[in-house]
């Protein structure tokens, strides 16, 4: 990994929310997960 990489990850903590967003043509969902990858129980569709 490269430094950019690495900062990038520490950056992350234990607070950290990530969200994932797919968008699409006509519907677009979403997913969240925390700091350890594990998904949250919150998934999201809209248009």
């Amino acid at each position: 990994m490269n430094y950019n990489q690495n900062h990038k990850i520490s950056q992350i903590t234990s607070e950290t929310l990530i969200i994932g967003v797919d968008i699409a043509k006509h519907n677009h969902f979403a997913r969240a997960q925390d700091f350890r990858g594990m998904e949250l129980n919150f998934k999201i569709s809209f248009s």
